[in-house]
C-alpha cells in the first residue's frame, strides 16, 4: 500500500511539473512573436502624408487700405450783408438749388427809399451844374476885359469844381444804394443741396452775423480725405527708386473706396494731390480723392476706407498664410520639403499680408513645397508623401494692418 501512494504521489509531481514546462514555453513563444512585430512595424508603417502648395513667382500689386472721412466739394454758408427782416423764405430744406436762385427776400422797402432819395440828390445836383458852369465862363471872358475881379472868377471857377464833386458823391450813393437794394434779395453762391435754415419769415438778420442763415454743399462729386504716414511714404519711395516696386502714374492716381459696412463703392475715385505738410503730432499728412457720387450716396463725414495702389511688385514670391508660423523667437517660418521627401524648415522675411498670402522676401525661391496640410504630424528630419493641392490660395486685396 505504502509504494502504490507514493507512485501516485510520483505521478502528480511529474505531470505538474511538465505542466509548467508547457507554460514557459508558450509565454516565451507568445514573447518571442510580440517581440518580432515591434521590431518589424516601424519598417512596415508608411511615412506621414502632407499636402504642399507650389511657391509661384508673380506680378502683384501692392495696395494699402487708409481711412478717412468724405467733405464736400463745395461749400457756402449763406449769411446777409444788409440788416432787415427776413420777408420770404424761398426754398424748401434739403433740396437741391442752383447757383443764382432766390432763397430769402429781406423787406426791400427801406433800401428802396434810400435808393430814391439819393436819386433825387443826384438830379438836384446835375440841375445846379450848367447854371454854374456858364457863370464861370461868363467870368472867364470878363475878366479878360477886366470887367470882374480875379476872385469872382476864381470863387465861379470853384463853384463848378463844387457842383461836379457832389455829382460824384451822388453818383457813388446811389450806386451803394442799389447794391443794398440787391442784398436784400439773398442767392444762392453755388448750386447743391441746402440744409435746415436757422431763421424764419419775419426773423431780424444783421449784415455778416456768425451764424449762417443756411448751408449749401455740392456733393457731387465729394472729396474723401485720408491720411497716410510719413514713414510708409519713405519705404514706398526707397522700393520704387530701387526698382523692386514699379508704378504706373496715371494707374497709380486711381483709388478705390470701401464703405462703411465693407461693400466695394461703385464709382472709383482719383488721387487730386498729397499734402505738402507733415502733422507733428500723429506723423502723417493728408490725401485728398476725389470721388464722384451722383446718387448721393456718400455724405459729408462718412468714414470710408481708401484703396490706394503703391505699385506692381515683379517676381513676388507669395505664400498661403497655412504654411507660415511662428517660431519661440518670433520669426516666421515655413516647413519645406525637399527633392528627398524630407522635411526642411526655412526662417522666412515676410513683408506684408496681402489676402490669405504673405509676401515673402527672404527664405523660399519658385519651386518650393510648402507644406499647408498635415504640418502638425512632422517634424524637420522627417520622411513624408506628397500630395500636391490643386487649389492655389486666391490672392486678395492687401489690409492696412496686414503686417505680421
Amino acid at each position: 500500500m505504502g509504494r502504490k501512494t507514493m507512485k501516485a504521489q510520483s505521478h502528480r509531481w511529474t505531470r505538474a511539473i511538465m505542466g509548467l514546462v508547457v507554460i514557459f514555453a508558450l509565454a516565451a513563444g507568445l514573447s518571442a512573436c510580440n517581440q518580432g512585430q515591434s521590431q518589424q512595424a516601424p519598417g512596415d508603417r508608411p511615412p506621414p502624408e502632407v499636402g504642399v502648395a507650389i511657391i509661384e513667382a508673380r506680378t502683384v500689386e501692392l495696395t494699402n487700405e487708409l481711412p478717412g472721412r468724405t467733405s464736400a466739394y463745395r461749400m457756402a454758408e449763406i449769411r446777409p450783408q444788409v440788416n432787415g427782416i427776413i420777408e420770404k423764405r424761398l426754398f424748401e430744406e434739403g433740396s437741391d438749388v442752383k447757383a443764382g436762385q432766390l432763397l430769402y427776400q429781406i423787406d426791400p422797402d427801406p433800401f428802396q427809399a434810400a435808393l430814391d432819395s439819393a436819386l433825387a440828390s443826384l438830379g438836384r445836383t446835375e440841375a445846379n451844374l450848367p447854371s454854374v458852369r456858364s457863370r464861370a465862363e461868363r467870368y472867364k471872358e470878363l475878366l479878360e476885359d477886366r470887367a470882374v475881379s480875379q476872385q469872382d472868377y476864381d470863387d465861379a471857377a470853384a463853384a463848378v469844381r463844387q457842383v461836379e464833386a457832389d455829382i460824384k458823391y451822388w453818383e457813388a450813393q446811389v450806386s451803394s444804394a442799389r447794391i443794398n437794394l440787391a442784398y436784400t434779395r439773398v442767392t444762392a453762391p453755388i448750386s447743391g443741396r441746402i440744409g435746415r435754415s436757422s431763421v424764419t419769415v419775419g426773423a431780424m438778420v444783421t449784415a455778416y452775423q456768425p451764424v449762417a442763415l443756411a448751408t449749401i454743399q455740392q456733393l457731387d462729386p465729394i472729396y474723401v480725405d485720408v491720411a497716410q504716414s510719413s514713414a510708409e511714404l519713405l519705404g514706398l519711395k526707397r522700393s520704387q527708386e530701387s526698382g523692386r516696386l514699379t508704378a504706373d502714374v496715371e494707374e497709380g492716381k486711381k483709388v478705390r473706396i470701401l464703405l462703411e459696412d465693407g461693400t466695394p463703392y461703385e464709382h472709383e475715385g482719383v488721387l487730386q494731390f498729397r499734402d505738402v505738410t507733415v502733422n507733428p503730432a500723429t506723423g502723417s499728412y493728408i490725401l485728398r480723392i476725389v470721388v464722384p457720387n451722383p446718387e448721393l450716396m456718400l455724405m459729408p463725414g462718412m468714414y470710408v476706407q481708401a484703396v490706394i495702389s503703391e505699385g506692381m511688385v515683379p517676381d513676388a514670391i507669395m505664400a498661403p498664410q497655412q504654411a507660415v508660423t511662428r517660431n519661440p523667437k518670433g520669426e516666421a517660418v515655413a516647413l519645406v520639403v525637399n527633392d528627398n521627401n524630407v522635411v526642411e524648415q526655412r526662417i522666412l522675411q515676410v513683408e506684408r499680408a496681402i489676402g490669405n498670402e504673405w509676401l515673402v522676401r527672404k527664405g523660399l525661391v519658385p519651386g518650393d513645397r510648402a507644406i499647408v496640410e498635415g504640418r502638425l504630424n512632422v517634424r524637420p528630419g522627417a520622411a513624408v508623401r506628397v500630395a500636391v493641392l490643386d487649389e492655389q490660395p486666391p490672392m486678395a486685396e492687401q489690409t492696412k494692418d496686414g503686417g505680421m
